[in-house]
Protein backbone atom coordinates (compact mmCIF):
# COMPACT_ATOMS: atom_id res chain seq x y z
CA UNK A 1 0.00 0.00 0.00
CA UNK A 2 1.12 3.28 -0.48
CA UNK A 3 1.66 5.68 -2.97
CA UNK A 4 4.83 6.38 -5.02
CA UNK A 5 6.16 10.07 -5.30
CA UNK A 6 6.99 10.68 -8.76
CA UNK A 7 8.87 14.14 -7.42
CA UNK A 8 10.32 16.47 -5.15
CA UNK A 9 10.36 19.82 -5.06
CA UNK A 10 14.36 21.49 -4.17
CA UNK A 11 13.96 23.45 -1.01
CA UNK A 12 10.86 22.18 -0.26
CA UNK A 13 9.76 20.52 3.73
CA UNK A 14 10.28 16.73 2.13
CA UNK A 15 13.50 17.58 -0.28
CA UNK A 16 15.07 18.61 3.55
CA UNK A 17 13.47 16.15 5.76
CA UNK A 18 15.58 13.50 3.01
CA UNK A 19 12.88 12.63 0.78
CA UNK A 20 13.74 11.67 -2.70
CA UNK A 21 12.00 10.54 -5.93
CA UNK A 22 11.23 6.76 -6.13
CA UNK A 23 9.99 6.64 -2.61
CA UNK A 24 6.82 5.47 -1.35
CA UNK A 25 4.48 7.70 1.20
CA UNK A 26 2.46 5.45 3.22
CA UNK A 27 0.93 6.98 6.18
CA UNK A 28 0.16 10.26 7.23
CA UNK A 29 0.07 11.28 10.58
CA UNK A 30 -0.76 7.18 11.14
CA UNK A 31 -3.22 7.22 8.30
CA UNK A 32 -2.65 5.25 5.15
CA UNK A 33 -2.54 7.09 1.97
CA UNK A 34 -4.81 5.76 -0.81
CA UNK A 35 -5.35 9.02 -3.06
CA UNK A 36 -4.99 13.07 -3.28
CA UNK A 37 -7.76 13.40 -0.65
CA UNK A 38 -6.39 11.14 1.82
CA UNK A 39 -3.12 13.80 1.26
CA UNK A 40 -4.63 16.85 1.23
CA UNK A 41 -6.72 16.16 4.31
CA UNK A 42 -4.29 14.43 6.70
CA UNK A 43 -1.29 17.10 5.32
CA UNK A 44 -3.15 20.71 6.62
CA UNK A 45 -1.83 20.33 10.19
CA UNK A 46 0.91 22.49 11.49
CA UNK A 47 2.28 18.63 13.09
CA UNK A 48 2.02 15.13 11.72
CA UNK A 49 4.46 12.69 11.61
CA UNK A 50 4.76 10.81 7.83
CA UNK A 51 5.55 7.53 7.02
CA UNK A 52 7.67 6.15 3.95
CA UNK A 53 9.37 3.09 2.58
CA UNK A 54 13.11 3.84 0.16
CA UNK A 55 13.69 2.10 -2.63
CA UNK A 56 15.26 -0.75 -0.87
CA UNK A 57 12.12 -1.44 1.40
CA UNK A 58 13.24 0.64 4.38
CA UNK A 59 11.43 2.29 6.57
CA UNK A 60 11.46 5.93 7.09
CA UNK A 61 9.82 8.09 9.86
CA UNK A 62 9.96 12.13 10.56
CA UNK A 63 8.33 14.58 12.11
CA UNK A 64 7.01 17.35 9.91
CA UNK A 65 6.29 21.21 11.65
CA UNK A 66 5.38 23.45 8.81
CA UNK A 67 2.42 26.42 8.48
CA UNK A 68 -0.87 25.07 8.75
CA UNK A 69 -2.11 24.36 4.92
CA UNK A 70 2.25 24.46 3.76
CA UNK A 71 2.38 21.89 0.64
CA UNK A 72 5.30 19.13 1.54
CA UNK A 73 7.03 20.07 -1.77
CA UNK A 74 5.68 16.22 -3.25
CA UNK A 75 4.43 14.89 -6.61
CA UNK A 76 2.95 12.22 -8.05
CA UNK A 77 2.45 10.14 -11.08
CA UNK A 78 -1.40 11.43 -11.51
CA UNK A 79 -3.73 13.99 -9.86
CA UNK A 80 -5.73 11.66 -7.98
CA UNK A 81 -2.42 9.75 -6.87
CA UNK A 82 -4.41 6.47 -7.99
CA UNK A 83 -6.34 5.27 -11.06
CA UNK A 84 -9.51 7.48 -12.15
CA UNK A 85 -12.97 5.90 -11.92
CA UNK A 86 -14.89 5.06 -15.03
CA UNK A 87 -18.29 5.11 -15.60
CA UNK A 88 -20.15 1.22 -15.03
CA UNK A 89 -23.36 2.41 -15.93
CA UNK A 90 -25.00 2.11 -19.39
CA UNK A 91 -27.44 5.00 -19.52
CA UNK A 92 -29.67 5.31 -22.08
CA UNK A 93 -29.11 8.92 -22.78
CA UNK A 94 -25.26 8.60 -22.53
CA UNK A 95 -23.72 11.51 -24.26
CA UNK A 96 -20.72 9.44 -25.51
CA UNK A 97 -22.45 6.30 -26.40
CA UNK A 98 -23.61 9.01 -29.17
CA UNK A 99 -20.61 9.98 -30.53
CA UNK A 100 -19.11 9.59 -33.81
CA UNK A 101 -16.28 7.40 -34.22
CA UNK A 102 -12.31 9.06 -34.87
CA UNK A 103 -12.42 11.58 -32.00
CA UNK A 104 -9.62 12.47 -29.21
CA UNK A 105 -9.38 9.09 -26.97
CA UNK A 106 -10.33 10.89 -24.43
CA UNK A 107 -13.47 12.05 -25.36
CA UNK A 108 -14.64 8.46 -25.26
CA UNK A 109 -13.47 7.78 -21.23
CA UNK A 110 -16.86 8.09 -19.00
CA UNK A 111 -15.82 9.32 -15.76
CA UNK A 112 -17.74 8.32 -12.77
CA UNK A 113 -14.97 9.44 -9.97
CA UNK A 114 -16.67 10.98 -6.24
CA UNK A 115 -13.15 12.90 -5.78
CA UNK A 116 -13.82 14.68 -9.31
CA UNK A 117 -16.93 15.40 -7.73
CA UNK A 118 -15.44 17.23 -4.73
CA UNK A 119 -11.68 18.46 -6.75
CA UNK A 120 -13.58 19.81 -10.15
CA UNK A 121 -17.36 19.96 -9.74
CA UNK A 122 -18.01 16.79 -11.81
CA UNK A 123 -21.57 14.74 -12.02
CA UNK A 124 -21.32 11.15 -10.12
CA UNK A 125 -23.81 8.19 -10.02
CA UNK A 126 -22.89 7.03 -6.81
CA UNK A 127 -22.48 3.63 -8.22
CA UNK A 128 -18.88 3.44 -7.80
CA UNK A 129 -19.34 4.15 -4.09
CA UNK A 130 -18.42 1.75 -1.40
CA UNK A 131 -19.21 2.25 2.62
CA UNK A 132 -15.83 3.60 2.98
CA UNK A 133 -16.21 6.17 0.32
CA UNK A 134 -19.25 7.17 2.25
CA UNK A 135 -17.33 7.60 5.34
CA UNK A 136 -14.27 9.68 4.26
CA UNK A 137 -16.70 12.10 2.44
CA UNK A 138 -18.79 12.15 5.70
CA UNK A 139 -15.44 12.45 7.87
CA UNK A 140 -13.52 15.16 6.22
CA UNK A 141 -16.40 17.20 5.34
CA UNK A 142 -16.11 17.06 1.72
CA UNK A 143 -19.28 19.19 0.41
CA UNK A 144 -20.89 20.16 -2.01
CA UNK A 145 -20.87 16.65 -4.08
CA UNK A 146 -22.51 16.74 -7.46
CA UNK A 147 -24.59 13.85 -8.41
CA UNK A 148 -26.42 12.71 -11.03
CA UNK A 149 -29.78 11.23 -9.67
CA UNK A 150 -32.26 11.43 -12.88
CA UNK A 151 -34.76 9.96 -10.77
CA UNK A 152 -35.57 8.72 -7.11
CA UNK A 153 -37.48 5.62 -8.62
CA UNK A 154 -34.92 3.04 -7.77
CA UNK A 155 -36.58 0.79 -10.39
CA UNK A 156 -36.74 2.92 -13.51
CA UNK A 157 -33.42 4.27 -12.24
CA UNK A 158 -32.24 0.71 -12.48
CA UNK A 159 -34.09 0.65 -16.32
CA UNK A 160 -32.29 4.04 -17.43
CA UNK A 161 -28.87 3.60 -16.16
CA UNK A 162 -28.18 0.03 -17.11
CA UNK A 163 -26.83 -1.16 -13.72
CA UNK A 164 -28.51 -3.24 -11.25
CA UNK A 165 -27.28 -1.52 -8.13
CA UNK A 166 -28.88 2.10 -9.64
CA UNK A 167 -31.94 2.07 -7.58
CA UNK A 168 -29.78 0.30 -4.19
CA UNK A 169 -27.09 3.47 -3.87
CA UNK A 170 -29.87 6.30 -3.38
CA UNK A 171 -30.04 5.74 -0.12
CA UNK A 172 -26.56 7.76 0.12
CA UNK A 173 -28.25 10.59 -0.26
CA UNK A 174 -30.22 10.48 2.77
CA UNK A 175 -26.63 9.31 4.50
CA UNK A 176 -24.74 12.35 3.24
CA UNK A 177 -27.65 14.81 3.61
CA UNK A 178 -28.20 13.69 7.08
CA UNK A 179 -24.63 13.92 7.87
CA UNK A 180 -24.60 18.10 6.55
CA UNK A 181 -23.04 17.64 3.55
CA UNK A 182 -24.29 19.72 0.59
CA UNK A 183 -25.86 17.84 -2.15
CA UNK A 184 -25.91 19.59 -6.21
CA UNK A 185 -28.16 17.20 -8.00
CA UNK A 186 -29.21 16.93 -11.38
CA UNK A 187 -32.08 15.03 -13.45
CA UNK A 188 -31.42 14.63 -17.21
CA UNK A 189 -35.21 14.84 -18.52
CA UNK A 190 -35.87 12.22 -21.31
CA UNK A 191 -39.56 13.02 -22.21
CA UNK A 192 -42.06 10.28 -21.63
CA UNK A 193 -40.01 8.63 -19.30
CA UNK A 194 -38.43 10.29 -16.25
CA UNK A 195 -40.98 13.91 -16.58
CA UNK A 196 -44.51 14.40 -15.49
CA UNK A 197 -45.71 12.27 -12.55
CA UNK A 198 -41.93 10.83 -12.41
CA UNK A 199 -40.13 14.21 -11.90
CA UNK A 200 -42.70 15.64 -9.64
CA UNK A 201 -42.33 12.55 -7.73
CA UNK A 202 -38.20 12.99 -7.46
CA UNK A 203 -38.27 16.79 -6.96
CA UNK A 204 -40.81 16.20 -3.80
CA UNK A 205 -38.42 13.52 -2.23
CA UNK A 206 -34.86 15.24 -3.32
CA UNK A 207 -36.42 18.65 -1.72
CA UNK A 208 -37.35 16.94 1.53
CA UNK A 209 -33.57 16.47 1.87
CA UNK A 210 -33.17 20.28 2.34
CA UNK A 211 -31.36 22.16 3.51
CA UNK A 212 -28.34 20.13 2.65
CA UNK A 213 -30.19 19.11 -0.89
CA UNK A 214 -28.36 22.72 -2.14
CA UNK A 215 -29.92 22.66 -5.52
CA UNK A 216 -31.58 20.17 -8.10
CA UNK A 217 -31.38 20.91 -11.83
CA UNK A 218 -33.61 19.60 -14.58
CA UNK A 219 -31.53 19.57 -18.14
CA UNK A 220 -32.58 18.10 -21.60
CA UNK A 221 -31.75 15.27 -22.85
CA UNK A 222 -29.00 15.73 -25.50
CA UNK A 223 -29.75 13.50 -28.58
CA UNK A 224 -27.14 13.46 -31.34
CA UNK A 225 -27.59 12.29 -35.30
CA UNK A 226 -24.95 9.03 -33.68
CA UNK A 227 -27.66 7.11 -31.77
CA UNK A 228 -27.40 3.52 -34.14
CA UNK A 229 -28.24 0.88 -31.89
CA UNK A 230 -29.22 2.47 -28.89
CA UNK A 231 -32.84 2.95 -27.10
CA UNK A 232 -35.18 5.61 -29.39
CA UNK A 233 -35.57 9.00 -27.67
CA UNK A 234 -36.78 11.80 -29.26
CA UNK A 235 -36.23 15.69 -28.25
CA UNK A 236 -38.57 17.44 -26.23
CA UNK A 237 -41.64 19.61 -27.95
CA UNK A 238 -42.55 23.16 -27.08
CA UNK A 239 -45.47 22.01 -25.21
CA UNK A 240 -43.41 19.22 -23.18
CA UNK A 241 -40.68 21.92 -22.48
CA UNK A 242 -43.70 24.23 -21.29
CA UNK A 243 -44.90 21.42 -18.78
CA UNK A 244 -41.48 20.85 -17.27
CA UNK A 245 -41.20 24.56 -16.77
CA UNK A 246 -44.85 24.47 -15.27
CA UNK A 247 -43.84 21.53 -12.52
CA UNK A 248 -40.15 23.02 -11.83
CA UNK A 249 -41.40 26.49 -11.48
CA UNK A 250 -44.45 25.06 -8.97
CA UNK A 251 -42.16 23.28 -6.46
CA UNK A 252 -39.06 25.91 -6.62
CA UNK A 253 -41.83 28.67 -5.29
CA UNK A 254 -42.72 26.29 -2.69
CA UNK A 255 -39.77 25.68 -1.62
CA UNK A 256 -38.75 29.43 -1.49
CA UNK A 257 -42.01 29.69 0.80
CA UNK A 258 -40.91 26.96 3.26
CA UNK A 259 -37.20 27.21 2.82
CA UNK A 260 -36.37 30.64 1.93
CA UNK A 261 -34.80 28.88 -1.13
CA UNK A 262 -35.93 27.80 -4.42
CA UNK A 263 -33.91 24.96 -4.59
CA UNK A 264 -34.95 23.37 -7.84
CA UNK A 265 -34.80 24.85 -11.34
CA UNK A 266 -34.74 24.48 -15.23
CA UNK A 267 -31.85 24.59 -17.32
CA UNK A 268 -31.69 28.09 -20.09
CA UNK A 269 -32.25 25.46 -22.41
CA UNK A 270 -35.64 24.24 -21.20
CA UNK A 271 -36.93 27.97 -21.59
CA UNK A 272 -35.00 28.08 -24.90
CA UNK A 273 -37.08 25.13 -26.15
CA UNK A 274 -40.35 26.32 -24.81
CA UNK A 275 -40.17 29.82 -26.24
CA UNK A 276 -40.55 31.34 -22.69
CA UNK A 277 -38.24 34.32 -21.58
CA UNK A 278 -35.41 33.11 -18.99
CA UNK A 279 -36.00 34.58 -15.00
CA UNK A 280 -34.16 37.17 -14.00
CA UNK A 281 -31.23 37.18 -11.61
CA UNK A 282 -32.49 36.69 -8.55
CA UNK A 283 -34.34 33.76 -9.84
CA UNK A 284 -31.40 31.54 -9.25
CA UNK A 285 -30.08 32.69 -5.91
CA UNK A 286 -26.39 31.48 -5.83
CA UNK A 287 -25.98 30.18 -9.41
CA UNK A 288 -25.25 26.39 -7.83
CA UNK A 289 -25.67 25.21 -11.64
CA UNK A 290 -24.12 27.02 -13.88
CA UNK A 291 -21.63 24.60 -15.50
CA UNK A 292 -25.60 22.76 -16.30
CA UNK A 293 -26.50 25.35 -17.94
CA UNK A 294 -28.71 26.60 -15.37
CA UNK A 295 -28.97 30.63 -15.04
CA UNK A 296 -26.17 31.13 -17.21
CA UNK A 297 -28.26 33.32 -19.74
CA UNK A 298 -29.63 35.64 -16.36
CA UNK A 299 -26.08 35.91 -15.73
CA UNK A 300 -24.49 37.26 -18.52
CA UNK A 301 -27.20 39.61 -19.35
CA UNK A 302 -26.75 40.73 -15.91
CA UNK A 303 -23.11 41.19 -16.02
CA UNK A 304 -23.48 42.45 -19.51
CA UNK A 305 -26.18 45.32 -18.72
CA UNK A 306 -23.73 46.11 -15.51
CA UNK A 307 -20.77 46.88 -17.38
CA UNK A 308 -22.46 48.73 -20.59
CA UNK A 309 -23.83 51.09 -17.84
CA UNK A 310 -20.18 51.65 -16.88
CA UNK A 311 -18.96 51.57 -19.88
CA UNK A 312 -18.00 55.23 -21.57
CA UNK A 313 -19.43 56.28 -25.04
CA UNK A 314 -17.51 55.61 -28.13
CA UNK A 315 -17.76 56.46 -31.83
CA UNK A 316 -14.91 54.08 -33.37
CA UNK A 317 -16.10 51.47 -35.65
CA UNK A 318 -15.19 47.66 -35.27
CA UNK A 319 -16.99 45.57 -37.58
CA UNK A 320 -16.81 42.15 -36.55
CA UNK A 321 -19.31 38.53 -36.87
CA UNK A 322 -20.18 36.37 -33.81
CA UNK A 323 -20.44 32.41 -34.17
CA UNK A 324 -22.76 30.71 -31.58
CA UNK A 325 -24.97 27.68 -31.15
CA UNK A 326 -28.51 27.87 -32.41
CA UNK A 327 -30.51 27.91 -29.36
CA UNK A 328 -27.96 30.87 -28.32
CA UNK A 329 -27.97 32.86 -31.23
CA UNK A 330 -31.16 35.23 -30.48
CA UNK A 331 -29.80 35.94 -26.79
CA UNK A 332 -26.86 36.80 -28.46
CA UNK A 333 -28.36 39.32 -30.92
CA UNK A 334 -30.07 41.12 -28.45
CA UNK A 335 -26.88 42.04 -26.62
CA UNK A 336 -25.27 42.89 -29.64
CA UNK A 337 -28.03 45.77 -30.00
CA UNK A 338 -27.81 46.83 -26.88
CA UNK A 339 -24.12 47.18 -27.11
CA UNK A 340 -25.16 49.55 -30.33
CA UNK A 341 -26.77 52.06 -28.53
CA UNK A 342 -23.17 52.66 -26.28
CA UNK A 343 -21.28 51.79 -29.18
CA UNK A 344 -22.82 52.98 -32.53
CA UNK A 345 -19.77 52.18 -34.71
CA UNK A 346 -20.28 48.61 -33.73
CA UNK A 347 -20.95 46.31 -36.33
CA UNK A 348 -21.56 42.83 -35.48
CA UNK A 349 -23.26 40.00 -37.64
CA UNK A 350 -23.97 36.77 -35.28
CA UNK A 351 -24.34 33.41 -36.87
CA UNK A 352 -26.32 30.22 -35.81
CA UNK A 353 -24.20 27.42 -36.36
CA UNK A 354 -26.37 24.33 -37.00
CA UNK A 355 -24.33 21.24 -35.70
CA UNK A 356 -23.86 18.95 -38.52
CA UNK A 357 -21.61 16.95 -36.95
CA UNK A 358 -23.54 15.98 -33.80
CA UNK A 359 -27.12 16.76 -35.49
CA UNK A 360 -29.19 19.47 -35.54
CA UNK A 361 -30.95 18.60 -32.33
CA UNK A 362 -27.82 19.89 -30.47
CA UNK A 363 -28.47 23.23 -30.68
CA UNK A 364 -25.75 24.28 -27.37
CA UNK A 365 -22.67 26.39 -28.10
CA UNK A 366 -20.46 23.92 -26.41
CA UNK A 367 -21.05 21.29 -29.21
CA UNK A 368 -20.09 23.18 -32.07
CA UNK A 369 -17.03 22.00 -33.90
CA UNK A 370 -14.33 24.04 -36.04
CA UNK A 371 -15.55 21.79 -39.27
CA UNK A 372 -18.92 23.31 -39.11
CA UNK A 373 -17.18 26.73 -38.40
CA UNK A 374 -15.34 26.51 -41.56
CA UNK A 375 -18.22 24.82 -43.34
CA UNK A 376 -21.16 27.46 -42.46
CA UNK A 377 -18.97 30.36 -42.49
CA UNK A 378 -16.58 29.73 -45.52
CA UNK A 379 -17.29 33.12 -48.11
CA UNK A 380 -19.16 35.22 -45.54
CA UNK A 381 -18.36 38.68 -44.76
CA UNK A 382 -17.07 38.02 -41.17
CA UNK A 383 -15.19 41.81 -40.69
CA UNK A 384 -11.97 41.92 -39.08
CA UNK A 385 -12.29 38.80 -36.51
CA UNK A 386 -14.67 36.21 -35.50
CA UNK A 387 -15.67 35.59 -31.84
CA UNK A 388 -16.65 32.72 -30.44
CA UNK A 389 -17.07 31.57 -26.96
CA UNK A 390 -14.44 29.88 -25.08
CA UNK A 391 -16.49 26.63 -24.04
CA UNK A 392 -16.55 25.71 -27.82
CA UNK A 393 -12.65 24.90 -26.94
CA UNK A 394 -11.31 22.48 -24.29
CA UNK A 395 -9.88 23.81 -21.37
CA UNK A 396 -6.50 24.65 -22.84
CA UNK A 397 -8.18 26.80 -25.10
CA UNK A 398 -6.16 25.07 -28.14
CA UNK A 399 -8.86 22.67 -29.72
CA UNK A 400 -12.64 22.06 -30.89
CA UNK A 401 -13.76 18.99 -29.98
CA UNK A 402 -13.55 17.22 -33.84
CA UNK A 403 -9.83 18.21 -32.49
CA UNK A 404 -9.05 21.52 -35.11
CA UNK A 405 -8.42 24.28 -33.59
CA UNK A 406 -8.78 27.70 -33.68
CA UNK A 407 -5.36 28.27 -36.20
CA UNK A 408 -7.13 26.01 -38.34
CA UNK A 409 -10.36 27.88 -38.54
CA UNK A 410 -8.57 31.17 -39.16
CA UNK A 411 -6.53 29.96 -41.82
CA UNK A 412 -9.58 28.55 -43.45
CA UNK A 413 -12.04 31.50 -43.04
CA UNK A 414 -9.06 34.28 -43.06
CA UNK A 415 -10.09 36.29 -40.66
CA UNK A 416 -8.17 35.60 -36.79
CA UNK A 417 -10.44 33.69 -34.55
CA UNK A 418 -10.96 35.02 -30.56
CA UNK A 419 -12.57 32.88 -28.26
CA UNK A 420 -14.46 35.38 -25.71
CA UNK A 421 -14.63 34.14 -21.97
CA UNK A 422 -18.66 33.28 -21.59
CA UNK A 423 -18.60 36.79 -19.14
CA UNK A 424 -20.59 39.79 -19.18
CA UNK A 425 -17.43 42.44 -18.78
CA UNK A 426 -15.39 40.20 -21.28
CA UNK A 427 -17.91 39.96 -24.02
CA UNK A 428 -18.35 43.92 -23.98
CA UNK A 429 -14.60 44.47 -24.34
CA UNK A 430 -14.99 42.10 -26.91
CA UNK A 431 -17.34 44.50 -28.80
CA UNK A 432 -16.02 47.47 -27.33
CA UNK A 433 -14.23 49.66 -30.91
CA UNK A 434 -11.19 51.30 -30.55
CA UNK A 435 -10.98 54.78 -29.22
CA UNK A 436 -10.47 57.35 -31.87
CA UNK A 437 -6.72 58.20 -31.69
Amino acid sequence: MGVVITGVEPGSIAHRLGVRPGWVLERVAGHQIQDVLDYRFHTTAEKFAIELLTPSAQPFCALVSKEEYEDLGLSFATYLMDEQKSCRNKCIFCFVDQMPKGMRESLYFKDDDWRMSFLFGNYVTLTNLRERDVERIIAMRLSPVNISVHTTSPDLRVRMMGNLGAGKVLGWLDRLAGAGIRLNTQLVLCPGINDGEELERSLRELSALAPNMQSIAAVPVGLTAHRQGLQSLRPFTREEAGAVLDVIDAFGDDMRERHGQRICYASDEFYLIAGRQIPPPEHYEAFDQLENGVGLCALLLSEFTQALEDAPYMEGARNISIATGVGAAPFMRDLVARAGECFPGLSAQVFAIENDFFGHTVTVSGLVTGADLIGQLRGKELGEALLIPECMLRHEKDVFLDGLGPEDVREALGVPVIPVQVDGDALLEALRPNPKG
